[in-house]
């Protein structure tokens, strides 16, 4: 189990910053940096008192935000919209269902 920590620890040692702002890339006359949301977790367990008994497991994700374009020196943010409204469903979901509670609460 520890060798196996110690292979994951290496491999992801250098996943952070880089992982979430690409390089920059030229298109069209102009600079264009790419933005990500990148999250990622491991676990892992065993059974006391018993050799070999572990396992473990990970997972990880990646949401394109958007890009950062520089464009006669001005610098400015244009984010990927398809990705804002899909993580924008749980928030209107949750605000709905609360809106819903409080005016039937009113109500009684």
């Amino acid at each position: 189990m520890a060798d196996t920590f110690a292979s994951l620890v290496e491999t992801f040692k250098n996943i952070g910053v880089s992982k979430a702002y690409g390089s920059p890339v030229q298109l069209g006359g102009e600079e264009v940096i790419p933005v990500a949301l990148v999250s990622f977790g491991f676990g892992g367990g065993g059974e006391p008192g018993q050799e070999g008994a572990s396992g473990g497991g990970g997972g990880g994700m990646v949401l394109p935000l958007g890009v950062y374009r520089s464009l006669e020196g001005q610098v400015m943010f244009r984010p990927n919209t398809v990705v804002v409204l899909a993580c924008l469903v749980p928030v209107i979901s949750a605000v709905g269902a609360a809106v819903r509670k409080a005016i039937r609460a009113a109500k009684s």
